[in-house]
């Protein structure tokens, strides 16, 4: 068995670790970690668990936790882990990290849009991107740390990248319109995050200065091999669960729906969680809802010569949760979708 620990096992991306680790057939869950719950029970925060979940949380202490755990989760804000990551705990455990602090490869960029120091920047070269899709050559049982990709990276990215691989569109003409529901702003109370606040409204958010910015940019700068600009928009919409992207970009080449979707399934027909769908069938959050699943389609514009991609996932599983369980998978050998087979919810 697969020993694993939780750092921030009590926020919305550590339950669904919780939730989704509770399933996997090669798992044993042996810390629940919290800041704010210490020595409470972690099925009195979470109910759902009530009479399947026994354990008291614990401390975020990982150089503990790096000698009981095989593979290390940390769902955790910015700066946590590039503050206390050392040798030491990659020698004796994996670490795959939910937050942001080694997805850019660039420092300086990172500390630009973040605007925080990087603590630990000497470890950012060995971080895998894991984005499993794209990079799941780069993953295997001697990589040690894991830079698990967020939500609106995760759909932006998978959405776009056959039509920048292949040349089709000109990847400096994209704009991304993303729209989230309210877990994606974390567990934490927060005015702008209240009922009153998200219900019955949607909102434009970060504009122009949305910190998965240049981590877009970068993962498909590096599928054009050129570096690129894009224009990224998140929205907040009163969901709970889920990511729309609709995605805009000037066409490259002179092509038809046949050639792009030859294109699409050039790099996805045989991947399990992205699905292509039929002609003229847009995305809805609501058919990924609980899975791992993304739905991405597109549409031609002959009118104006353009592209719209559109991609949907749940934010907390794809675009979290369930990402890293399919990364730690590929870390250790296992089917890629061990854990990971729940179908969507639907409503």
């Amino acid at each position: 068995m697969i020993k694993v620990g939780i750092i921030g096992s009590t926020g919305y991306a550590g339950e669904e670790l919780v939730r989704l680790l509770l399933q996997h057939k090669e798992v044993e869950i042996v810390w629940y970690g919290s800041r704010s719950y210490v020595d409470e029970k972690y099925a009195s925060i979470f109910r759902n668990v009530c009479e399947i979940v026994p354990d008291i949380c614990k401390s975020d202490d990982l150089e503990t936790l790096a000698k009981e755990a095989d593979v290390i989760f940390t769902a955790t804000p910015q700066g946590y882990l590039a503050g206390v990551l050392n040798d030491n705990i990659l020698a004796n455990a994996k670490v795959i990290d939910l937050s942001a602090d080694y997805r850019i490869k660039d420092v300086s960029i990172y500390e630009e849009w973040y605007k925080i120091e990087h603590k630990s920047p000497q470890y950012i070269p060995e971080a895998v991107y894991g984005l499993c899709e794209i990079n799941r050559g780069k993953i295997n049982k001697d990589t040690r740390l894991i830079a698990n990709p967020g939500c609106y990276t995760t759909t932006s990215i998978l959405t776009l990248y056959p039509l920048v691989k292949e040349g089709i569109i000109d990847p400096n003409s994209i704009i991304v319109d993303a729209k989230s529901g309210t877990t994606g702003a974390g567990r934490g109370a927060k005015v702008p995050n209240l009922y009153c606040e998200v219900n019955e409204n949607i909102k434009a958010y970060g504009v122009l200065t949305h910190r998965h910015t240049p981590e877009i940019e970068e993962q498909l700068g590096y599928a054009c091999d050129k570096d690129i600009n894009i224009i990224f928009t998140p929205h907040l919409v009163p969901m709970n669960r889920g990511i729309l992207v609709t995605a805009y970009a000037n066409l490259a080449k002179d092509v038809d729906y046949d050639t792009v979707k030859a294109v699409y399934d050039k790099y996805y027909k045989d991947e399990k969680f992205i699905r292509v769908l039929d002609k003229d069938v847009c995305p809805e959050t609501r058919y990924v809802q609980g899975s791992n699943y993304v739905d991405v389609n597109f549409k031609l514009d002959s009118r104006t010569n353009r592209i719209v991609a559109m991609g949907a996932l749940d934010n907390v599983v794809k675009g979290a949760a369930g990402q890293a369980v399919q990364n730690m998978n590929i870390m250790f050998g296992l089917d890629e979708d061990e854990g990971l087979k729940q179908i969507p919810m639907c409503f």
